[in-house]
């Protein structure tokens, strides 16, 4: 079943007084529950297509919908309640509060969202324990690695139970070993969860993993053939 379908997606930005192209009618149709990996070399557009599909920006022409949601037509005040509910994100950089413990971090979408304090912390302490962090509840991000808060930040993504899961390079700052540990993880959801994917990567490996793969280049997106053998 057809869960995300972007079509002819177009968007540009102007620098200094030249307008650069950084999408070019791109189009894209995810299945409900696939995993896809998105490659391309670096300011090939990749990052700026997946805010795109979360939401975050608005593309210059084009259409989308997630979820049979014409996300385009909605609102400002609807976006934001759309993304938070429906959408997860697992950026390189892990955006944790500084100023709170990981527990703290990981309620603080559900949170947002309305969900009592008790009922967050419960279902966060539970999301850790997943992840491997039940030990961590109290620290505070500077007292955790890079995997660790990666870890953290994937728990923090999965707090409002989404159906989309978009990630960006979420193993490109981490150690090989650490690394996997993070993949384990995605492989999990994808198998039990029935989450959707879409993963920003330049790792032929990491990509191997995924149900399928599209590739970024020039500004257009093409379909990369199986791989050999």
């Amino acid at each position: 079943m057809l869960y995300l379908n972007a079509e002819n997606i177009s968007k540009s930005f102007k620098i200094s007084s030249q307008k650069v192209e950084v999408l070019k009618s791109v189009s894209l149709s995810v299945e409900r529950g696939e995993w896809v990996a998105l490659l391309g070399s670096s300011g090939s557009g990749k990052t700026t297509l997946l805010d795109i599909l979360g939401t975050i920006s608005r593309p210059d022409a084009g259409a989308l919908s997630i979820g049979g949601a014409d996300v385009l037509a909605l609102s400002s005040r609807e976006t934001v309640a759309f993304r938070r509910r429906k959408i997860g994100f697992v950026f390189q950089a892990y955006h944790m509060l500084p100023e709170l413990s990981i527990c703290e971090n990981v309620m603080l979408p559900a949170m947002l969202d309305g969900m009592m304090k008790k009922e967050a912390r419960e279902k966060a302490c539970t999301l850790l324990e997943r992840v491997g962090l039940a030990h961590r509840l109290k620290h505070r991000a500077g007292e955790l690695s890079g995997g660790e808060q990666q870890r953290a930040a994937i728990a923090r993504s999965l707090m409002n139970a989404p159906e989309l899961l978009l990630a960006d390079e979420p193993t490109g700052n981490l150690d090989s070993v650490t690394g996997q540990g993070i993949l384990d993880i995605f492989q999990e959801l994808h198998a039990n969860a029935g989450v959707t994917i879409l993963m920003v990567t330049h790792d032929k490996f990491v990509a191997g993993l995924a149900d399928r793969t599209v590739e970024l280049k020039d500004g257009m997106l093409r379909a990369e053939p199986p791989p050999e053998g």
